[in-house]
């Protein structure tokens, strides 16, 4: 069978699959890696250990793929997005990755929303001012390392960075990164003035952008390492989130992609770059007539990790290697013996701020409701429907703007709990099915892959090749209980923001007045 390689580089591990033309997971590798938190705010990962571990992963997956008789005919990436390295005249990485979770650049974002230039910038660009983008962690290098910046020649992600490895190609990125960077005009096409000019770059210091379907031709050292003809094509590829989309069918009218795993997202295709009035959606290119909006929020398995060591003393909690189905099964269980709504009892779940709807990274989180006739299982289960209630608030938008979506597929560690589905579909008010691919992300690299060469004219198709098991119904109760709810969460949430904020100058031995 022919077979293109699938490549995606996360946060945490970089995987890789051998795809057929009709959607066969044929091989499959996977490479971790930590991350590094050397400081507060600091999240960063080793620019080499990426390029080291797409390489290991190709090799692996060449190798089995050879094995099975299998012949690999292309190779297609996916990277996640946000990540920011400074880069010399060769592209070559002159320090660490900085990633999506770095939030060092918080007061950068607060100055260019009191300015008034954070909504056209979201209307431009389809990502939000966050401290996750490359744009606020440019600012950030101009207001900290001014010299640093001027005399760095190149900035660039993880896509610039792996295709580099991999392909003998100019210095490019594709239109999915770049249209996550915050620097990039999505309706124009053009890296844009004024975001430049708050960074303090020049299209010059940034990559030249590309189609996601660009073909470039694999290094003759990787190809001899992996066993595959110097001709081998490497397809730039785009970014997690849309192929992640692309990955569980998703790509139809009326279907939309949730991801639960240490964070969460919902997402859903549409014809043309789009951004809401409100400023709560991103949007992010899949190809140049397929983009994907939605929104990613901050906290979601991660919650009931922190609930297992919290509430259990375990450990093992918070190790990378542990995935968030693994060792929360008993929590879980309790928490499904309680009835929805958790007994009154109300979690916001912003252990890391929070990003969709709101946009905002310092936001924190409470129990708000707590009696003594609750305890561990109604602590669980109110987290899990805090987590599912915000991505309820990104329906919500979904609807205000008029995206019609009937149906949803899940993935991620998350849905392999009959709770965390059940909740979902009843928070969303939608049948819930959770797709049958484990490839994920780099199954969509794949598919797109076979779109780059042809065999898959139309991606609407990928719902036909991709399972999904049968839908769960939401309850019609719960729901009704959490549609009521929602308008609560909100609430609840700017309140405990005035709180939060006098909180933080009282413990840290100044008064602060609340936020307005």
């Amino acid at each position: 069978m022919e077979v293109i390689v699938g490549i995606d580089t996360g946060t945490t591990a970089t995987k890789a699959v051998a795809v057929g033309a009709a959607g066969e997971q044929r091989a499959f590798a996977r490479v971790t890696y930590p991350l590094s938190v050397p400081g507060a705010g600091r999240a960063e990962l080793d620019p080499a250990g990426l390029c080291d571990a797409a390489i290991r992963t190709l090799v692996a997956v060449a190798r089995q793929a050879r094995e099975r008789g299998d012949r690999v005919v292309a190779i297609s990436l996916s990277a996640f997005l946000h990540g920011l390295v400074p880069m010399d005249p060769r592209g070559q990485p002159l320090g660490p990755m900085i990633t999506w979770a770095d939030d060092r650049a918080a007061r950068q974002c607060a100055a260019l929303v009191a300015a008034g230039r954070a909504r056209d910038l979201h209307a431009r660009t389809g990502t939000p001012v966050h401290p996750m983008s490359p744009l606020a962690k440019l600012a950030w290098w101009r207001d900290v390392h001014p010299a640093t910046l001027r005399g760095t020649p190149r900035w660039g992600g993880v896509k610039e960075l792996v295709l580099a490895a991999l392909a003998d190609a100019p210095y490019v990125v594709d239109l999915s990164a770049a249209s996550g960077t915050g620097l990039y005009d999505i309706h124009q096409r053009r890296w844009d003035p004024e975001a430049m000019e708050i960074a303090g770059v020049r299209p010059v210091h940034l990559a030249e952008v590309v189609p996601t379907t660009a073909q470039f031709t694999l290094r003759r050292d990787i190809a001899a390492a992996a066993g595959l003809p110097a001709t081998t094509p490497v397809i730039a590829g785009a970014t997690d989130g849309p192929l992640a989309t692309l990955g569980v069918g998703a790509t139809a009218p009326g279907l939309a992609a949730v991801s639960l795993g240490t964070s969460g997202a919902l997402r859903t295709v549409v014809r043309a770059p789009t951004a809401d009035r409100a400023g709560r959606l991103f949007c992010y290119a899949l190809t140049a007539d397929r983009w994907v909006t939605g929104g990613a929020i901050s906290n979601a398995g991660s919650v009931v990790r922190w609930a297992r060591r919290a509430f259990t003393g375990n450990p093992g909690a918070d190790r990378p290697d542990v995935g968030d189905d693994l060792g929360d099964a008993a929590l879980l269980a309790e928490a499904g013996g309680v009835p929805a709504g958790s007994g009154g009892l109300l979690c916001l779940p912003y252990l890391l701020g929070e990003r969709a709807p709101w946009w905002r990274p310092g936001l924190r989180g409470a129990y708000l409701g707590m009696g003594r006739e609750h305890g561990r299982p109604h602590l669980v289960r109110a987290a899990v429907e805090g987590v599912c209630q915000q991505l309820a608030l990104v329906r919500d938008t979904f609807a205000d703007e008029g995206i019609a979506v009937t149906e949803v597929r899940a993935t991620g560690g998350a849905v392999a709990s009959a709770l965390w589905v059940s909740v979902l579909a009843a928070a969303l008010d939608l049948p819930v099915a959770v797709a049958g691919a484990a490839g994920g992300t780099a199954l969509g690299a794949g598919l797109l892959g076979w779109h780059a060469v042809g065999a898959l004219p139309d991606l609407d198709h990928a719902a036909a090749l991709v399972g999904a098991g049968e839908p769960t119904r939401p309850d019609p109760d719960a729901a009704a209980l959490y549609r009521r709810l929602r308008p609560v969460v909100e609430r609840a949430a700017l309140a405990v923001t005035e709180v939060h904020t006098e909180l933080a100058g009282l413990t840290s031995g100044r008064a602060s007045p609340p936020s307005p």
